[in-house]
Parts: structure tokens; C-alpha cells; sequence
């Protein structure tokens, strides 16, 4: 199981498409003491990832501390981050300290492009340093793209940009409407465009020997299947399934995109949220509605739940509304 906690609002961009309005640091954020008691509790919960994000993770001051004692609990110690922080001296110390890999976002090889998304020059510049900054002292790394109708046409040539950098993966994310991404839905693609770019990212991963991994797109399972690729993954989406996240403030939600409390750390221990709490428990009946209840590609792919929410009046249990394969006879 996996989860994410952002550890922080604070970041130094301003970015289109964050799903938590990151930028300015929240009031209250969780203490290093409460981190540790919530690291404590996820290891309770029988988590194996951990996910350290924002905001931007790296400007919290006793992130380091926070990876060394998430290791010395068992968990795999990860992070989603947009690298500028990454000097040499960081990355030496997040990897003495036993992180085991960093999510690091590049949106486009046209610099421009990137920096503009991010609100931040030299924002590609800098993060590519980070890169090569972990790749210096053996920290593996992974590119994350959030893929849009502005850059779909680029996602090929950023896995190859991946393998010439040393990247151990490639991880796309799709844009989901929630935050500021709310602002800029136009640009996320639709049911046609979702298919056929799925269908070139499973194409490639015959072809190169990273991990190529789309994020908030579960129909890649279905087309994984069909093309007769062993993927490790067993699920699309994780949504209160096997993964959730947790703000800075400590409020539990069941993915980034599906903004629903299921409880905050603070009132309550973080393992009988996991447990108890009832939004959990309904994303775990997998009882969907429309044409995600007869696919028989529920259980592998599960729909986008946040996606689901966002286009049908706030119902997370129905239809995923950009699948391609609902209009299919006989699915």
C-alpha cells in the first residue's frame, strides 16, 4: 500500500495545475513530533510506501530527519518534487538518510514551456541539476509528467529524455480538475485523446526498460491486458483502496484529486481513520454506477473516483466520464 503526505504548503512556484493551491506555508501544519507519530501510525496501518510531497517538500527544514525515522520504521521513503531543492548536499543526505527515490516533475523538453506552467524561471534548468545531482551520488529517479493537450505529443520523447538522464521511470499524471487545475480543465484530455495516448505509453514500454506508469488514467490497465503486458501493478486506481493522503494539516482524503475528509490525525489515530473511516469503506465495495459496474475491467482499472466526483455532481462512486471503453458493445 501506498500513501502521500504533503508535508507542506509551502513552495517556491505557483503552479497551474497544483491540486492543493500550494504556495504560501498553512497555519498548523504538522509538528516534526506529530510527523513522527503519523509515520508511526501509517507503519501500524501496514503501509509499505511513503510518499513525501507538497507544497514542495524539500523547504521543510526536518524533512531529512523525517525520512531517517520513516526508514528506521520499515517504510520505503519516496518523494514527489520539483527538484530545484536538490543540490549535492541534499541529495547525499536524503540518500544516507534512506530515501529510495525522487519523483522530480518535468512537464516538457521546451524550457519555456516548463518554467511557464511553473510560474518559475529557470524552473527546468534546475530541476534537470537535481537530477543529475541524484544520479551523482546513486539516488535513483524517476521523471513525473503531468500530461495536457498542450504537451500529449511530447510524452514519448520525455521517456527517452528519462533514459538518457539515468531515470529509473517515467510516471505520467493526468490532469484532473481539482485546485488550481480547476482553472485550466479545457486542457485536460478527453475520452479519444485518453485512449490513444495510453495506448502510445503501453507501446512504448516494450521499447525501453524504465518503468513507464500513468497515474490518475486506471484505463491503462485494461489496455495493458489487452496488449498482453505483465504489468507489477494489480489495480488503476488506489483511491481509499490501497492508497490515500494526507495534508499538511493532518485531514485524510482519499486520493489528491478527491478533496473528502475522512478524518483528521489530529482527533484521530491516522490507522482507525484507514480502518473505520465510511468513505473508505464505500470506495472498498467497488458497487460503481453506470459503465464502471458491468465492465469487467472494474476491479484491474476502478475509474477514476476524483474524476468521477468532479463530473457528476460530487458522486465518487460513478461512471469514469472520459473512459473510451463504455461505449464499446459488450463491455
Amino acid at each position: 500500500m501506498i500513501i502521500s503526505w504533503n508535508t507542506t504548503n509551502d513552495c517556491n512556484m505557483y503552479c497551474d495545475h497544483c491540486y492543493r493551491d500550494a504556495g504560501v506555508k498553512a497555519d498548523e501544519e504538522l509538528s516534526t513530533q506529530e510527523g513522527k507519530n503519523l509515520i508511526d501510525e501509517i507503519a501500524k496501518a501496514g503501509f509499505k510506501i511513503m510518499i513525501f510531497s507538497g507544497g514542495e517538500p524539500l523547504m521543510r527544514p526536518d524533512i531529512v530527519e523525517l525520512v531517517a525515522y520513516a526508514t528506521s520504521k520499515g517504510l520505503r521513503s519516496v518523494f514527489g518534487t520539483n527538484g530545484t531543492y536538490i543540490d549535492l548536499d541534499m541529495a547525499k543526505a536524503l540518500k544516507e538518510a534512506g530515501a529510495m527515490g525522487m519523483g522530480i516533475s518535468l512537464d516538457s523538453l521546451d524550457k519555456e514551456k516548463h518554467d511557464r506552467l511553473r510560474k518559475y524561471d529557470n524552473a527546468w534548468d534546475e530541476a534537470v541539476r537535481g537530477m543529475e545531482n541524484c544520479r551523482a551520488v546513486g539516488l535513483p529517479f524517476q521523471i513525473h509528467t503531468t500530461v495536457m493537450d498542450w504537451n500529449r505529443h511530447e510524452v514519448s520523447a520525455l521517456t527517452d529524455f528519462a533514459v538518457e538522464m539515468g531515470a529509473v521511470g517515467h510516471h505520467t499524471f493526468f490532469l484532473v480538475p481539482t485546485g488550481r487545475a480547476v482553472s485550466i480543465e479545457e486542457e485536460s484530455l478527453r475520452a479519444e485523446e485518453y485512449e490513444q495516448i495510453l495506448t502510445e505509453i503501453m507501446e512504448k514500454q516494450k521499447t525501453v526498460d524504465i518503468e513507464l506508469k500513468p497515474t490518475c488514467a486506471p484505463q491503462f490497465m485494461r489496455i495493458a491486458k489487452e496488449m498482453g503486458l505483465n504489468l507489477r501493478y494489480g489495480r488503476g486506481c488506489l483511491a481509499g483502496t490501497h492508497y490515500c493522503i494526507i495534508s499538511p494539516v493532518g485531514v485524510v482524503q482519499p486520493c489528491a484529486y478527491l478533496n473528502i475528509s475522512a478524518g483528521n490525525v489530529r482527533e484521530k489515530p491516522f490507522s482507525e481513520i484507514w480502518t473505520d473511516a465510511p468513505i473508505f469503506k464505500e470506495l472498498r465495495t467497488l458497487d460503481y454506477k453506470g459503465g464502471c459496474a458491468s465492465c469487467k475491467y472494474k476491479v484491474a482499472c476502478g475509474g477514476c473516483r476524483a474524476r468521477a466526483y468532479y463530473y457528476h455532481d460530487q458522486d465518487f462512486m460513478a461512471e469514469e466520464p472520459w473512459c473510451l471503453y463504455h461505449g464499446r458493445k459488450g463491455y
